[in-house]
């Protein structure tokens, strides 16, 4: 997962509501698309012009405007014109930092969650900052850049599926269940991530692995961070009156509360393996230490007799019996050779060695 530390912090002295891109990832252009839709019919198409949506601000069907890029704040200062958006949540918008949060504005909701996604090409987890602005007949997105994990949502709406009889609400929910359910593929990989570092610090643990380790660690953190307050979200989005959020849509955002809470079980159990892990890399760190001291020691066990043989016989006394001894030289490598045999058969017999 790439670094999370970005600016939270604003130049002190700004007002209220100024909208300032500090900490936004990226040099993305917007891209504005527009998907209008009825039971009856169905429209899509890529807007040039942030002015093009005015159209679409009181239609009769549902309109899903969606914008990638959120470094031309020109952009998100009309968007709020058009539909009369409150200064402070322009400002939420491009706080790619803030917390997953809910506020009911009476005329709209402001919804605010991470979408992650599971690089392939470099085995990394991407975070981005998605807010939406739910109306009783429009819903806006932002995003922080072009690619998503919403495509399904959009071919269920080009097949003429369940979505297009409902409104922006059931819409709201029906991104918010593809952005959970992209979840549960992030937490896969996470797990595989676990177990495979589980193993290595197992078996052959390096400095390398601790620096891994300290890693996910920050990863599952900053994951929990962004997946923990969803559940306040949902929960807040099943509490919201008709007409912004019908009672039909009530029931499914209970499902998927249940699957935010699959999600935060998920990721506290690897939150708590990671931990156990620290203690797995001392402990065999501990016991490759006490290996060693044990074969030290085992080595200066078995010289400890031959220095005593040989220091004996390292004395310069004319008077020693076998100082002038024919086979003297052969008899002390005799004596250590047995001694070191014996003591190595006795190592074997405890099973010290």
């Amino acid at each position: 997962m790439a670094r999370h530390r970005r600016k939270i912090s604003r130049k002190p002295g700004l007002p209220p509501g100024t909208l300032a891109p500090e900490g936004i990832a990226g040099k993305t252009p917007v891209r504005i698309t527009v998907l209008d839709y009825d039971a009856a019919r169905f429209l899509e198409k890529e807007l040039p012009l942030i002015e093009e949506i005015i159209p679409f601000r009181d239609t009769d069907s549902v309109t899903w405007i969606n914008i990638d890029g959120l470094e031309n704040t020109a952009v998100i200062e009309k968007v709020g014109r058009i539909f009369d958006i409150h200064p402070l949540i322009l400002e939420d918008i491009l706080n790619t930092s803030q917390r997953p949060k809910m506020e009911d504005l009476d005329r709209y909701l402001y919804v605010h969650l991470k979408m992650l996604q599971y690089r392939e090409e470099d085995g990394e987890i991407g975070i981005e900052h998605v807010s939406m602005l739910v109306g009783t007949r429009f819903l806006i997105s932002f995003q922080e850049k072009s690619g998503d994990v919403l495509e399904p949502v959009r071919d269920r709406i080009r097949k003429n599926g369940r979505i297009r009889k409902f409104g922006p609400d059931y819409l709201a929910y029906a991104i918010i269940d593809v952005i959970v359910d992209n979840y549960f593929l992030v937490m896969e990989h996470l797990e595989e991530k676990v177990e495979t570092l589980e193993e290595e610090l197992v078996q052959n643990a390096g400095p390398e692995s601790l620096e891994r380790l300290n890693r996910l660690k920050k990863d599952l953190i900053y994951l929990r961070k962004s997946v923990w307050p969803l559940r306040e979200v949902i929960s807040g989005l099943e509490r919201i009156e008709p007409p912004l959020v019908e009672q039909s849509t009530s029931i499914y955002l209970k499902d998927v509360y249940d699957h935010v809470i699959q999600v935060i079980d998920t990721l506290e159990i690897l939150r708590d393996m990671a931990s156990g892990m620290i203690d797995i890399y001392l402990s065999g760190l501990s016991y490759r230490g006490n290996e060693i001291m044990k074969v030290l020691t085992l080595i200066a066990t078995i010289f400890i007799p031959l220095t005593f043989v040989v220091g004996v016989y390292g004395m310069n006394f004319h008077n020693m019996p076998e100082l002038r001894w024919e086979y003297g030289y052969l008899s002390v490598w005799a004596v250590m050779i047995v001694i070191v045999t014996v003591m190595v058969g006795y190592f074997k017999k405890r099973n010290w060695i």
